[in-house]
């Protein structure tokens, strides 16, 4: 149905929904939380529970328990059945349950939502407002390595719930054709440079990456004892004049790029194909908001690109892949495979200098 046939009670329901959206996320958080969720759902097969038992069995007030239990209900996460007990409803059991669920409500509360305040003055600077929340620096990346315990555990969760699940498929198209050596660009806590020494017993990586991100990336090759193949190379692509090494058979960017402007990527991209020779392969995987099969994951990318706007750098964004194509073309590279759909919600765009 077209949002304009929405008839007007429905659409000013729609409205209040947003104006108190942050209340109904608070009482989420609680009762999941708190062991109000699992408490109902371990309940179900005696016919549900009440508030004065729930409060009991968890040490809480009947008042407390009340009036999160009164909120969820109005917003259909739970229900109370013939009996007057309550129940989980289907949303109420995802968002318990859910993987995807439980990544991102712990993203948001953990890390985006105090910062999630100065969305205005974000949008009027360009600046990451929301990052003095976490820390006094400049992008959020600067500070991933020393991020306080509950933070970095939300931000790396996030991180790798949405790559970890494709890193096999990713794998054996990135090895098809046996790299000698492969640059790890963005190489994060060092897991994709790890799973490569893992499937492919020569294959040497050099990875790429900011000096406080590189260093733990670098511990942790260490401690699977692959050190002998794993070499680290530290850059701010943000400086002036950033360059790599040369040498890579292939250069591999996953959910690297997005963390960056229009401006910066083409500077970035511009920097590879400098190191790159006529038969080098750049692949560049990410999850394109054009190309989602389910609207809930387009709006998951939108809203992560908020985060960006408020916390990591003030100016990247989940991006088109045709926005993504043109970039490419400017840098001087053409695409010489599409891979859509790698896994649930990724593309590999394979790329050779023109």
């Amino acid at each position: 149905m077209s949002n304009k046939n929405i008839k007007a009670v429905n659409a000013l329901e729609e409205a209040q929904k947003i104006a108190f959206a942050p209340f109904l996320f608070q009482a989420t958080i609680s009762l999941k939380r708190l062991g109000i969720f699992d408490l109902i759902f371990d309940k179900r097969i005696v016919g549900g529970i009440g508030v004065e038992e729930i409060a009991k069995e968890l040490e809480l007030t009947n008042y407390g328990v009340g009036v999160l239990l009164e909120i969820a209900e109005s917003s259909n996460v739970v229900e109370k059945n013939e009996l007057g007990k309550y129940e989980l409803t289907k949303i109420g059991y995802f968002l318990n349950f859910s993987k995807t669920a439980e990544v991102n409500m712990n993203f948001t509360q953990d890390v985006c939502y105090k910062g999630l305040h100065q969305m205005e003055a974000s949008i009027k600077s360009g600046k990451p407002k929301g990052l003095k929340e976490l820390g006094d620096w400049n992008t959020i990346y600067e500070g991933l390595s020393i991020l306080p315990d509950t933070i970095k555990q939300a931000w790396f969760e996030f991180d790798h719930h949405y790559s970890d699940n494709v890193f096999q498929e990713a794998l054996q198209i990135v090895l098809k054709n046996n790299p000698k050596t492969i640059f790890d660009i963005g190489g994060n806590t060092g897991k994709f440079a790890i799973a490569c020494c893992e499937q492919n017993t020569e294959v040497a990586i050099k990875i790429i990456d900011l000096p406080g991100q590189l260093n733990v990336a670098l511990q942790n090759v260490k401690n699977r004892h692959f050190d002998n193949r794993v070499s680290g190379y530290a850059i701010d692509w943000l400086s002036d004049n950033p360059k790599i090494p040369t040498g890579a058979d292939t250069i591999w960017m996953s959910q690297f790029l997005d963390c960056f402007s229009k401006e910066e990527i083409l500077k970035i991209l511009k920097v590879c194909v400098a190191s790159m020779e006529d038969d080098t392969e750049l692949y560049i995987m990410e999850t394109f908001t054009d190309r989602q099969k389910f609207d809930n994951a387009k709006f998951i990318l939108e809203a992560t690109s908020l985060y960006f706007t408020v916390l990591a750098n003030g100016n990247s964004k989940m991006y088109k892949a045709t926005e993504f194509e043109e970039l490419i073309d400017l840098a001087g590279l053409k695409i010489v495979k599409d891979l859509m759909l790698v896994g649930d919600y990724h593309s590999i765009f394979i790329c050779k200098k023109k």
